[in-house]
């Protein structure tokens, strides 16, 4: 199983949902990290019924951030993702979970789907 991670952090930017023609959605979102003189602008993505624990944060919002590091290779090129599976509001409250339809167990990480273009070559040789 995949190693979790966790940080605190502001709410930065959030995105719209975005949903490709397999169904497949996803949500991004920025949380801005102190570190030293330089904060960090760290985006994460929350993937199918998870963008739903996006629902009812608002930028500028304090968080802590639960997160798997999801990397793959598409073209002899690799990418990292950060899929963020739990929220939590500054003071403890966590956003509400979503409902994964595994009786209450997260599914394994590595069932998160590409989108339905994956893999179609584009003008930018990027998968997303």
């Amino acid at each position: 199983m995949a190693k979790s991670f966790e940080i605190e952090g502001t709410v930065k930017v959030i995105s719209e949902v975005q949903t490709f023609a397999s169904g497949f959605s996803k949500r991004e979102f920025v949380v801005e990290v102190e570190d030293g003189k330089y904060p960090q602008s760290i985006k994460f993505e929350c993937v199918k019924e998870k963008t739903a624990l996006t629902d009812g944060l608002s930028e500028g919002d304090s968080v802590k951030v639960s997160f798997d590091i999801r990397g793959n290779e598409y073209n002899g090129k690799y990418y990292v993702n950060l899929n963020a599976w739990k929220l939590e509001k500054a003071g403890g409250a966590a956003a509400p979970p979503a409902d994964s339809g595994f009786g209450g167990h997260e599914p394994p990480a590595h069932l998160s789907e590409p989108p339905a273009d994956y893999g179609k070559e584009s003008d930018d040789d990027i998968p997303f």
